[in-house]
């Protein structure tokens, strides 16, 4: 059995182009082309690409994960094994970073700083949802970033929050520039915007690291609330979050 790649990105929970770039890199062929020249993937081919993106969410780069699935597999089941020592520690850590925090923030400051009046002007049609910022401060608030924030960030009026909506659109729209020129995560623009990204998180949690900022942005895959604070649901699109993830662990690969 084979699957043409449309399938295959559904299944896997990734785009087109990602498997198009995976392809021209070397790191995903697909074993087989139907008449017109199509890709076709296999069950093996599949089976790959199951490896693949369980190194690409543990942070590895593209360059690292194609000399691991290259490996003659010696020993399958230690191999497995070692996958989910390696997925159970990602988890703790997720548990333990405050990987959203910057827009925890936003939402937890909107309410303090301005009316709701303020708000609609602001914000147009934008809401955090019911009660969030209260889950959030139950969920993050012993951290050092929430603590740092609390100390340091003082509140902002009604022109600073205008300012900062107008980078985070201005931001967006260069994102999806990027998107309609087809280009791929791991395009230097797209890095380019993510590092400006990861600064721009540092500003609300005194630092951002790399570890940090791969966390952040995957969790706009997992939890859809956090993506909508960076995009706003009129400007989603399906495969923006894992394009920003993936960008996000290109530049990180990058700099590190």
């Amino acid at each position: 059995m084979s699957f043409p790649v449309g399938r295959v990105a559904e299944l896997a929970g990734v785009t087109v182009r990602t498997l198009h770039h995976y392809d021209e890199i070397g790191l995903l062929t697909p074993s087989g082309r139907s008449a017109a020249g199509y890709r076709r993937y296999s069950d093996a081919d599949l089976d790959r690409l199951q490896r693949i993106l369980l190194y690409r969410e543990l942070g590895f780069s593209l360059e690292t994960i194609a000399a691991i699935v290259d490996e003659p597999p010696t020993d399958p089941i230690g191999h497995l094994e070692r996958q989910r020592e390696l997925l159970r520690e990602r988890i703790e850590r997720l548990r333990r970073m405050v990987a959203s925090v910057e827009r925890v923030l936003e939402a937890k400051k909107m309410g303090e700083a301005l009316t709701p009046e303020e708000k609609l002007e602001v914000f147009g049609g934008f809401r955090e949802p019911e009660g969030y910022a209260e889950q959030a401060a139950a969920r993050w608030g012993d951290t050092p970033e929430w603590q740092w924030a609390q100390q340091n960030l003082e509140p902002m009026g009604k022109q600073d929050w205008a300012e900062a909506e107008r980078v985070r659109q201005d931001w967006v729209d260069r994102l999806l520039a990027l998107l309609d020129a087809g280009a791929a995560p791991g395009d230097e623009a797209a890095m380019d915007l993510l590092e400006e990204h990861r600064r721009m998180l540092g500003a609300f949690m005194g630092e951002c690291g790399y570890e940090m900022h791969r966390n952040v942005t995957a969790l706009y895959v997992t939890e859809p609330v956090q993506l909508g604070f960076l995009v706003r649901e009129p400007d989603q699109r399906p495969g923006l979050a894992e394009f920003i993830r993936d960008a996000a662990v290109a530049n990180s690969a990058r700099q590190e």
